[in-house]
């Protein structure tokens, strides 16, 4: 009787294979491939722009702007009664990255499509090039161990889509914060 046993545990071995339930699986990355997308349309990109703020991944905010974006906002102590404010890529990715590295908690949360304007342009060497605006609103809240604070208003985005591997980015970031 025990020999049968053992044959029976010895054929489970064998088929199933050493089973050790107190360790886990080894992570195959799946997980990120179902949360990052390939930013085929623009709610992808916004997708992808929201995962990156919730998990802090700056290499990913990266890929969500184009090579040539520009981020404006209305300075209202700029000025006799306030000035847009703009600046580039790299200006942005920095200031990003520190806003990323300040906090521990940086949840964004997008709200309502306040309206959607798509449209074909050509571009100065004559080919035609997909571009979408997008005005959405948000909800922002920023925390660390000694302050916490919620951003909320809306954003107008300038996505096109890249010729050479079809994703969108955002051209322009024109922020409407209620500060």
């Amino acid at each position: 009787m025990l020999a049968v046993a053992g044959a029976c545990l010895l054929g489970v071995f064998s088929v199933t294979g050493c089973l050790n339930p107190f360790a886990p699986q080894i992570d195959d990355g799946s997980i990120l491939t179902e949360l990052v997308t390939d930013q085929s349309t623009p709610e992808e990109v916004l997708s992808n722009f929201q995962y990156a703020y919730t998990f802090r991944d700056s290499l990913l905010y990266s890929d969500v702007l184009d090579s040539a974006f520009v981020f404006q906002y209305f300075d209202p102590d700029q000025g006799s009664s306030g000035l847009f404010v703009s600046w580039t890529r790299e200006t942005d990715l920095k200031t990003t990255g520190q806003l990323l590295r300040s906090f521990d908690v940086v949840a964004l949360e997008w709200l309502n499509t306040i309206y959607s304007l798509s449209d074909t342009v050509v571009t100065p060497q004559g080919g035609r090039e997909a571009q979408e605006t997008l005005a959405k609103s948000f909800r922002l809240d920023l925390s660390n161990p000694d302050v916490a604070f919620t951003v909320s208003g809306f954003a107008i985005f300038t996505l096109r889509q890249d010729p050479h591997d079809s994703k969108w980015r955002i051209m322009r970031w024109v922020d409407q914060s209620d500060l």
